[in-house]
Order: structure tokens, then sequence, then C-alpha cells
């Protein structure tokens, strides 16, 4: 199985991206293919006997040729030209590889597909030196593409607006402010009045036009015409039928010798304008993608034998020492070697607070670093970095369609051909009632210009943009883009407990200490015992000594058994830490912490009592604590109406008193992966179910959920069988999710809402059907204008997630 990704520039609705997946799975071979409008790509997957080339040549016979590059190596003479030849070909995206008498191979493939030192490379692991003489340059990022297509449009819209200004003068002036007709009659006359709207509406078609024309009309002669089709059609009716009156008038029934040029001309002016206008919005659409994409920095210093040389990132390799300074932009991801200080990873977790890094922990490409100076060993670089990969996730969310857009697909693919004949319809009808040929063909070309179906192809996929985009900001990857759907429609959502809602590992929670005795003394003793045990009970003690600043003190003669507990001598003095069992067999009465350690122990804690040379003084209570905002991320989902669960392997008195601090009444406990996966399966009678989770256990509740989320802090298993990750640790994230997708899904359905009530409504407007008396009611320009401000509505109202679950 193989898979590539075109760049096809000439997409321009959602009928065009359901042409381009039906014509290139059509080819054999070919197992699934995905067009993203907003990218203008197609990403492909495929077996023998397909191929990059016959895929290509298939869009370029259903009208939509990809975007090429070509690259140029010398290699040495004494090669084999053949094998040259089928390792070139046989890398993904390579469309065809000509050898010639000089030993160059000129090498043709889709753009953004393959590197020209990828191809250098292959030759090399060919055992054939090989050196690049030539190349295109590299594609640009979507961001930049969507920038220059912007920049490109203002600039046709600004030519056809100074074109069409004295063609609107001439024509509409005299009805705005009627002295004026009598002015140009007598200055011009109507012949040359006529010429010369005839002259500038000619120039706005042949120009700023002339894209309407260059794929609408192929369009047609295909017999699948698309929006372009229906602007090219309209505007050329107005133009052709007014130049007729101009040139040839007498061909003409008497009383038809208006002419029509402004609404042609109009009409190439607002669409210019209302794509530009939507070009604009979905550049800003895009701006998560290129936020994340500009936090990569362009050098780093590195440590050389001979000194710090500052280098590209391209060219560091695994092992690199980087220096890092302070404020400096880490380059790669790595671990930390030397310094101390803190690292601001809100772009990754959303998390405001920088996060402590010293030797040995680990740094991510495009945080930025606090006030000291940091060496840092890289591990990963390129495609193999968290940053990258967050970007191919987000990228990869947003050119997947969600299920509802299946039904928008069906629309467009049936809506065109519907539009043409309804414009057919409209102007039989009013000639055959009497309207006569010029009124009647201005409301078919209303008809026809109206109708475009843009604002119904943007809908969802603006939404999905935008919204991935805001979910990448907030630390939310949708690995798979009809999670954001499937999400939505969620009604019970379960967490597994450890490492999900809790932190992971024992902390000390609670200290009872008999009077006499004070925590500082009894926390240095303890830990100083603890400190030489490997338990991770010990350990929970030694870390919250060390956390008040407390140095443990020295400890001899230290004895654990299994099943009881730990003695030692500290200070000259005897300390035993471990159950009542352990002090009733050292002959220590437990009796003064009975009570104390009962009721830790209803609270799911684990009570380790401490007796000084045989007197007891102490309980300290060990549990997995909640994370900090767990019990706000239960709220919060309380909040959006969902039933929130808690399964977890632990025993059920530590699982229940967790679910009674956090809020959850529903809490499933003692269960192993398989009752987990059984767990859910019974929640689902409710309804939609996710599942939260971080571990190898919890990988078959994440595939066998509606919607798997995995903490981004957990193993790469569980992450690979979820479908959104939630970058970091915080519980929080899945709430997020929750209403994010919920967000999306809402702003999806107000979009698809207006576009089909907006051609629902306008079509039998243009048509004149809604005019009681009298003839066609709304004009092409007035058409051209409101199907222009539909698609920018569109676009508008989905950037209004990029506020979304803040």
């Amino acid at each position: 199985m193989a898979s590539t990704s075109f760049i096809v520039e000439g997409m321009h609705c959602g009928a065009c991206t359901g042409r381009v997946e039906r014509a290139l799975q059509a080819e054999a071979g070919v197992t699934a293919a995905a067009a993203n409008l907003m990218a203008r790509s197609v990403r492909v997957e495929f077996e023998t006997p397909a191929r990059a080339d016959n895929l290509a040549e298939a869009l370029a016979r259903a009208g939509y040729p990809i975007a090429q590059a070509e690259t140029c190596l010398g290699f040495e003479a004494t090669a084999d030209a053949g094998k040259v030849a089928a390792a070139l070909q046989a890398a993904p995206g390579v469309l065809s590889v000509e050898i010639t008498p000089e030993s160059i191979a000129r090498v043709s493939y889709a753009q953004g597909t393959v590197a020209p030192s990828e191809l250098v490379r292959i030759l090399g692991a060919l055992g054939v030196p090989a050196r690049v003489i030539s190349a295109t340059a590299a594609p640009k990022p979507v961001a930049e593409r969507q920038a220059a297509e912007a920049a490109r449009l203002k600039r046709q819209v600004l030519l056809s607006a100074l074109l069409t200004a004295p063609v609107f003068f001439l024509a509409m002036g005299p009805h705005l402010y009627p002295p004026l007709h009598h002015i140009l009659a007598m200055r011009i006359g109507e012949d040359l009045t006529q010429a010369v709207q005839f002259v500038f509406t000619t120039l706005v078609l042949a120009f700023p036009g002339r894209v309407f024309l260059r794929l609408g009309l192929p369009a047609l002669v295909r017999l699948a015409p698309e929006m372009n089709s229906l602007v090219a059609l309209g505007a050329l009716a107005a133009w052709g039928y007014s130049a007729l009156v101009v040139l040839a008038p007498q061909i003409l029934p008497p009383g038809t010798d208006e002419v029509y040029f402004e609404a042609a001309a109009v009409i190439v002016t607002l669409i210019l304008l209302g794509r530009w206008l939507e070009a604009r919005a979905k550049g800003q659409a895009g701006e998560a993608i290129s936020r994340l994409v500009a936090l990569r920095p362009a050098t780093a210093r590195v440590q050389r034998p001979g000194g710090v040389v500052e280098l590209a990132v391209e060219e560091l390799a695994p092992g690199d020492l980087v220096e890092l300074a302070p404020g400096g932009r880490v380059a790669v991801d790595g671990i930390v070697t030397e310094g101390h200080g803190f690292v601001d990873e809100s772009m990754l977790t959303g998390e405001p607070v920088p996060v402590e890094k010293t030797a040995g922990q680990p740094v991510t490409g495009g945080t930025v670093n606090g006030t000291s100076a940091l060496v840092y060993s890289v591990t990963a670089t390129g495609a193999d970095t968290v940053l990258s990969r967050i970007i191919a996730l987000v990228e990869a969310a947003q050119g997947q369609k969600l299920p509802v857009q299946a039904l928008v697909d069906r629309v467009t693919r049936v809506f065109v051909p519907v539009v043409m004949a309804l414009s057919t319809l409209t102007f039989a009808l009013w000639f055959a009632l009497g309207q006569g040929l010029a009124p009647s063909l201005v409301a078919a070309i209303s008809v026809m210009i109206i109708a475009c179906p843009c604002a119904m192809g943007l809908a969802t996929p603006v939404s999905i943009l935008v919204g991935t985009g805001r979910g990448a900001e907030l630390g939310l990857l949708f690995r798979r883009g009809d999670a954001l759907q499937r999400l939505a429609e969620v009604k019970v959502l379960a967490f597994d407990k450890t490492g999900t809602l809790t932190e992971g590992h024992p902390a000390l929670t609670d200290l009872f200490l008999v009077p006499g005795h004070t925590e500082a003394d009894l926390l240095r003793l303890a830990a100083g015992a603890e400190a030489r045990s490997e338990h991770p009970l010990a350990r929970a003690v030694v870390q919250a000594a060390e956390a008040q600043g407390i140095a443990p003190a020295r400890a001899r003669k230290v004895v654990a058994t299994p099943g009881r507990g730990l003695s030692a001598e500290v200070e000259g003095r005897q300390i035993l830490l471990g159950n009542a069992a352990a002090l009733i067999e050292a002959g220590i009465d437990p009796a003064p912490l009975a009570a104390s350690a009962e009721i830790f122990a209803q609270d799911g804690k684990t009570p380790v009592l401490v007796a000084l040379d045989g007197t007891p003084v102490a309980v300290l209570a060990l549990a997995d604590p909640p994370k900090p905002h767990a019990a706000e991320a239960i709220a919060a989902l309380d909040r959006e109406g969902i039933a929130v669960a808690m399964i977890s392997g632990d025993v059920a008195a530590t699982a229940e008193a967790v679910g009674r601090q956090l809020g959850i009444s529903r809490v499933i406990a003692g269960v192993l992966p398989a009752g987990k996966v059984a767990a859910l399966t019974e929640m689902k009678q409710q309804g939609a179910v996710a599942f939260v989770g971080d571990g190898i256990n919890d990988a078959p509740a994440l595939a066998a959920a509606d919607v798997g989320l995995a903490l981004g802090s957990g193993t790469d298993v569980a992450i690979e069988a979820a479908e959104v990750v939630i970058v970091g640790a915080d519980p929080r994230g899945a709430a997020r999710a929750v209403q994010l997708s919920r967000a999306v899904m809402r702003n999806i359905r107000q979009n698809l809402f207006w576009a089909f009530a907006y051609n629902t409504a306008l079509i039998p407007v243009a048509m004149g059907v809604l005019v009681p008396f009298g003839g066609p009611g709304l004009s092409p320009m007035l058409a051209a204008a409101a199907m222009s401000l539909s698609s920018v509505f569109v676009v508008t109202n989905a950037l209004r997630l990029r506020r979304a679950a803040a």
C-alpha cells in the first residue's frame, strides 16, 4: 500500500472536491481519496496497478491538473541508467524519469511529494553517488499559498473594478440621476455609449474574468459543469446578447435593443470580490497551522570540537549538543544535559505556567526557554519531532470529511445541473408568457448566478479547518476528522483513574501525630529510613520531606519485611514503619493509632503506622492524589449534560474514595482491560460513549469506545488507539474537546442552514416566482452580490470558532 498527496489548484467548491475524489477512485488500485478544499490538495492511498503518474493523468482528464515540479540529478556515467530510472520512478509522487546521454536524470514529480535531497539519497542507497544540478523551488506552505491567492485575487478585483466603473456609470448613472441620460445622449450618443460599454466589458471578461471562462467552459464540454460554469454562462449570456445589440442589431426583434453589459461586468467583479474576501478569511482560518509552523526556529547554536557554531535546524542530528540561550526557542526535541530553568510549554499544552527543567528532562521543539541558559542533546529532528507530528495530525484532520459532509456532497453533485435546468426553464416560461427575449434572458442569468453552491461546499470544511486549528492551540489533536462529529454526540464519558484523573504515583496526603511530636522531626526520621527502600510508598515519604525542605536523616541497620514494613536505626533512635501487624509482631500496641488509620483506610488511602523506640507516634496516609484540575474537568462535563463515570483496575475502596472527591457517582472498580471494554459496552445503552485513558492497559477501551481520548503524557500504544490526543496530562482537555466538538458541529449546522436556506429562498426570487404580477424579479448584479456574500458569511461565521472552548 502506498500513499501520496497532490496539490490541485483547480478546486474551488464542494462539487470540485467530489469530482476529484471520484476521478481518482475510478482508477484501478486506488483504495481511498480525500480532497481538502481549504488546502487545495488531495491525499490518495493506492496499490498496484495504480501509480502516481496515471493518477495525475486521471486528474488531468477530469480537468484538475496537479502542480508539478522538476529536479535534474547528475550521476556517474558508469552507473546503470536503467536501474537509476527504475529506482527514481519508484519514489512516491514521481511522474516521469528521463535519462539523458550526459548522465543526467530529469525527474518530474508531484509538487510537495518528494524533496531533491530524498532523490539523491535514493540513488546513494543504490550505490550511485548523485548531485542536484537544478530543482524547482519547494512548494510553499498552505498558509503562504492562501496569502498568495488572496493577493492575486485582490489585484484581479481592483483591475475588474476599474474596468467595470465606466460601464456601471454609463448604464446605471441615468437611472440614479435621470438628467444624466439627456446629457449622455447629447454629448456622446446612444451608439457610442453602448460601444464603450462593449469594449470595457470585453476587457473585463478577457482579463480578470478569464478564470471563469478557462475553468468553467471546459467543464461544460466534459458535461461536468461546476460553479465556474454557472458564472461563465451567466456573464457570457449577458455579454453575448448585448454584443449582438451593438454589432448586429438587425437580427434581433424590434424593441429588444437593450444592452446588459453592466450585468456581465458587475457579475465578474462582485464574484471576484467575494472570492477575495473568502480567500482572506481562509487565511485567517488557517492561522493556527501558520503559527505552529512559525514556532520552528531557523538556526541553532551547536557545540563542536572547535567551539560553538550556528547551524540551520535542518542540519541538526540526534546526539548534537545545542546551547539554548535565555528566552530562546527550542529548535528540536531533546534532553537537557546542563542547566536548570523553566520552559514555557503553552504551545503544547495550552497551560501558561512554565515547566521546570533539570538535567535528564525532555524539551520540545518550539517551546520557549525562560531566564536560564540550558544545554540539551538532540533526540529527534525533522518529521520525527513533536511539533512536526502535531502539524501533520492537524493538517490530516483538516483534510478529512465528517459524516455530515456526505449529504452536502450528494446535493452539490447534482445541484449545478439542476440549476442549469431551472435557468433554462425560467427563460422558457417568461418568454412563453410574453416577457420578451431580453427580460427572459436576464431572469435566466439571475438564476444561474444566484444558485452557485459555493457556500454549501465551504460550510463543512471551513469549520473543520478553524475548529481543528483551535484544537491545536488548546492542546487537542484530532487524529481522525470524524471524531469531531462523534465526540459532539457523546452522552457518557468514562475516565480511567490512575494517571488520568490521579497523578499516577503515591504521595503523602495526611499525617496524624500523637501529641508531643513535631511533623518536621517525624518526616526527617521517617524519610531517612525510607530513603533506603525501593518501595513506591517509601519514595512518597521521601518526596514529602524534600518538598518541605527537610533533609532525610542518615539511617543504619535498615531491615525490610515483605507484607509488614521497614525498621531502621536513625539518629540513635529505633524507628518502625508498617501496618498494624508489623507493630504487633514488634510487641507494640497499635491501639492509639487505630482510629486514625481506620478513617484513612475508609477514604481509600493506605495508612502507614510509625513507632519510635517502641512507642506508636504517627500515622502517615499515602494515596494517589487527584490531579489539581480533575474536579474542574468533571464539573465542566456535568455542565455540558454528559454523564461521567470512572473505570479502574484499583480496589473498590480506593476508586470510590477518588470518585467521591471528584464528584463522580458512577465508579466501576477492580476490572481488567477486558472488563473496561465490557463496562463501556454496557454504557453504550445510554448513547455514544467516550473514554479517556493514558496507559497500555487502556488501549482496548480507547479502541472500543465510540471516541477514544488519550492523554499525551501516556504511552504510545494508548495514543495510537485513540482518535483524540490531549497534549500533556490535564484531564480538563477532555471537557475542552467536548466543548470544541459541539461548537464545531453547531457552527457547521448554522453554515449549512444558511447555505441551503439561501438557495431555497433566492432561486424562486431570481426566477420571478414570488413576483405576483409583472416580470422577472432579481437583477443579475444583485444575484452576484448575494451569492458572494453567502460564501463570505459562511467563512466569517466559521472564524468565530477561534474563540471556542476558551
